[in-house]
């Protein structure tokens, strides 16, 4: 499958019904989405894999693995009613994934190739990307995430004798108006799509 099919797929894809501001629930720009999925994929990281998506909201990277070929997908998200969404994009997608209501750290995770994630950026609450970095480097082998310009320098110490920062690729992050809060129709952050590989 092309970039361009991928992100035509995921563009399809159910948003969050009532986003919480608290979890800082954006759905992932299917932009964005599909260029961290496809990015793996280039690597060998998706396809016939076992892939984790940590915070899965809509399901929209653990959708994107399967349609890439992902051997088995499982999502994971705190908020029992967003969790509702990624299984009709799974129907919409014709694919197949499972989805588990759990706290990140609650998370009991089996061994997994490949996490992807899209952690909140701290906004509403300091540090609540940590708690996923610490899933995912306990979870599986290699892991893709979406963070902050500027992020790097801090992962790669948080990290430091648990893994090791492959990678780091830098791309627009369009945000739409969601919540109350928002002032603009539209906002563009840029993000760093950080590989971690565990040591």
């Amino acid at each position: 499958m092309k970039l361009r099919k991928l992100e035509m797929l995921l563009e399809g894809f159910e948003a969050f019904e009532n986003p919480d501001p608290a979890l800082e629930q954006y759905m992932t720009p299917p932009v964005v989405a599909a260029r961290l999925l496809y990015h793996a994929y280039m690597k060998g990281d998706i396809e016939g894999r076992s892939v984790l998506d940590l915070g899965c909201g809509t399901g929209i990277f653990a959708c994107g693995a399967a349609l890439l070929g992902a051997e088995q997908v499982t999502g994971a998200d705190i908020d029992p009613a967003a969790v509702a969404a990624p299984y009709r994009n799974a129907e919409r997608a014709g694919v197949t994934a499972d989805f588990v209501v759990s706290d990140i750290p609650d998370f009991n995770c089996r061994s997994f190739d490949t996490a992807v994630m899209n952690p909140p950026f701290g906004a509403q609450k300091k540090y609540a990307d940590r708690p996923f970095i610490d899933k995912a480097l306990k979870c599986a082998g290699v892991t893709y995430g979406i963070f902050n310009e500027g992020s790097t320098p801090f992962i790669r110490s948080y990290i430091s004798g648990r893994g090791v920062i492959d990678e780091t690729v830098r791309c627009d992050f369009p945000i739409k108006r969601t919540f109350a809060h928002h002032r603009k129709d539209s906002l563009e952050i840029r993000v760093e799509i950080i590989r971690i590989t565990k040591i």
